[in-house]
């Protein structure tokens, strides 16, 4: 049966010996006297033992019994409210929020590391905890004073959670579309009035407080995503001295009956006049959100590569003990009936491209964590530029990689299992049904895409690629970097591929969104192969140190980059066959 446990040899050995994290933090000013290698590690340890003994637990029970709604309000599962209550002692809400208002300050590449455990144990709770914490980053960002005093201390407690109310029935991706209204009153508040779905976390029975972050467009908008603007309304109204006052007119409607995420409340959300208070400038609110929402698309980018890690350690185990037929070379247990299925070669091909592509997405993940770093800590001006550019171009390429690459790596446990993995004691198939959603909420992952395309690549003739790409060269370039040449090709394909994306584009726009998934799975293998060459290099230079852990990490560098990067051969020709070929069809014919 499943059992999910931290990967933390790993997390510290990217952490400590190819990032060098606590070398980093100590050049930090903000974060030099709160975080080092053995306050990192302390962390981990403790968030390990909560994620594999409070929450991984509730997981298959939590996905059985589900959220339920009545009458407007929202249980969730049996367990679930005690396991809460002991997670915000430990400040986990908090851990990476402004210590001004309450949080921890932790570093992002601290968070990260704990964001996949949680998502590994129980994807379900883990969203409860990842809307707060988005929530809070957008009101510590954009928000006045008073309503950052107010609000952030009790949600980064733990207290009062958040959600982030976009999508509304007839508007998804076009947000500009929206028709929930703001009202100015004579107190300086707004009535809002609309409805919203699709609400992780809209309505719950965890915290006493839900805060609701919400799109509407005042009276005198333009059209369009520049006339739209964000409001804090809060579930039950908030008093002067943070009390709680009477409740808004906000109520659940209903949740959805899902795929996955079971425990996690979907929920319609309807408001009547409520109370709401103006977060940032007016008709910018947009732009307010995306600051939450580039947190949550890393997020839930990690949620593949969480649930792709919990799916891993079930195959592996399983595939150690079933005994199924002998080895291709004849038989390696041979007291016993058969061999374990571990020794037949498309079981390791499974399992390697799990491991691969699982511990790349892991180094993936705490590089652009170590970007946001930069970018909100660095007192160098340039550093922080060069950081906030290279998060822009990989924000995309995270959520959609890990989570398109996250299914996939659920799949092939699911398959190691055979028929077990098929039926629900082994957890395999709720795996695969959990991570689905990844690939659709906060902006599907043909919007990610796009966004990487035309909006990171094209619109600035690849300046932002480049940066990116400059450093892989001058990484490759060192002396006795293994694989050199592989690497060196791989990111010259990428340049290659992204000019002449550019100039097809010039004369037909169609290019960019026939080219575009294909172009982030390609970029995402390249940044792989990026994090795998590292890792590879840092290994090697310790593999007497300790054989079994550095050689597994050699040998899997080996498989991804003869077995994995190679896919970006057949992705560049589909590529490169054009835009032609899907408008052969007229919509009639499909």
């Amino acid at each position: 049966m499943p059992v999910f446990n931290a990967p933390l040899r790993d997390m510290r050995f990217v952490l400590h010996e190819v990032f060098d994290a606590p070398a980093l933090w100590a050049r930090l000013p903000a974060l030099a006297e709160k975080v080092d290698a053995a306050t990192a590690d302390a962390i981990l340890e403790e968030a390990a033992k909560v994620t594999a003994q409070l929450l991984a637990p509730l997981n298959r029970s939590g996905d059985e019994e589900g959220a339920q709604w009545h009458a407007g309000q929202v249980s969730t599962p049996v367990g679930f409210k005690e396991a809460y209550a002991t997670y915000i002692e430990g400040a986990w809400v908090g851990l990476a929020g402004n210590d001004e208002f309450g949080g921890m300050g932790m570093p992002k590449m601290l968070a990260v590391q704990f964001e996949e455990m949680l998502y590994g144990a129980n994807s379900s709770f883990a969203l409860y905890s990842a809307l707060s914490s988005g929530a809070c980053l957008a009101i510590d960002a954009h928000a006045n004073d008073t309503l950052k005093s107010l609000y952030l201390p009790p949600m980064y407690e733990g207290r009062w959670a958040g959600s982030m109310c976009l999508t509304e029935a007839h508007a998804g991706t076009d947000l500009g579309i929206i028709r929930t209204r703001a009202e100015p009153q004579p107190d300086g508040s707004y009535a809002i009035s609309g409805s919203k779905i699709f609400i992780t976390g809209g309505e719950q029975d965890l915290t006493e407080n839900i805060i609701h972050l919400v799109l509407a467009k005042l009276p005198d908008a333009p059209a369009g995503p520049k006339g739209i603007s964000l409001f804090l309304v809060p579930k039950i109204r908030v008093n002067a001295d943070g009390s709680l006052a009477q409740p808004n007119a906000v109520t659940c409607g209903s949740i959805e009956h899902k795929m996955g995420i079971k425990a996690s409340a979907t929920c319609v959300m309807n408001f009547d006049g409520a109370s709401g208070w103006l977060i940032g400038e007016a008709h910018k609110g947009l732009a307010a959100m995306f600051t939450m929402m580039n947190y949550e698309r890393l997020s839930i980018g990690i949620q593949g590569i969480g649930c792709a890690e919990a799916s891993y350690q079930t195959a592996v185990a399983y595939a150690r003990e079933r005994l199924q037929s002998r080895a291709p070379t004849g038989a390696v247990a041979k007291n016993n009936i058969a061999d374990p299925i571990i020794v037949h070669p498309d079981v390791r091909r499974m399992l390697l491209g799990m491991k691969s592509m699982t511990e790349g997405g892991r180094a993936f993940a705490s590089y652009v964590g170590q970007q946001l770093d930069l970018a909100k800590f660095s007192d160098d001006a340039q550093e922080r530029t060069d950081a906030q550019t290279l998060v822009a171009l990989l924000t995309p390429v995270a959520k959609a990689f890990f989570t398109d690459t996250g299914l996939e790596s659920c799949i092939n446990g699911q398959q190691v299992l055979g028929g077990h993995g098929y039926i629900r004691e082994w957890g395999q198939e709720q795996l695969v049904r959990d991570v689905r959603i990844a690939q659709i909420y906060e902006g599907t992952n043909g919007i990610q895409a796009l966004d990487l395309l035309g909006r990171k690549v094209i619109a600035d003739w690849g300046a932002g690629l480049r940066h990116f790409t400059h450093e892989i060269r001058a990484f490759a370039d060192q002396p006795n970097v293994t694989y050199s040449a592989e690497l060196l090709d791989a990111v010259q394909r990428l340049e290659n591929l992204s000019d002449w994306v550019q100039e097809q584009a010039d004369t037909n726009r169609n290019e960019i969104g026939a080219a575009s998934v294909e172009y982030l799975h390609l970029f995402g293998y390249v940044a792989y192969a990026y994090l795998w060459a590292r890792m590879a290099h840092v290994a090697e230079s310790k593999h007497d140190e300790d054989e079994g852990f550095y050689g597994a990490k050699i040998a899997t560098a080996q498989f991804y980059f003869s077995r994995m990067l190679p896919r970006i051969l057949s992705l560049e020709q589909c590529i490169r066959a054009g835009s032609a070929s899907l408008y052969g069809l007229s919509a009639e014919q499909f």
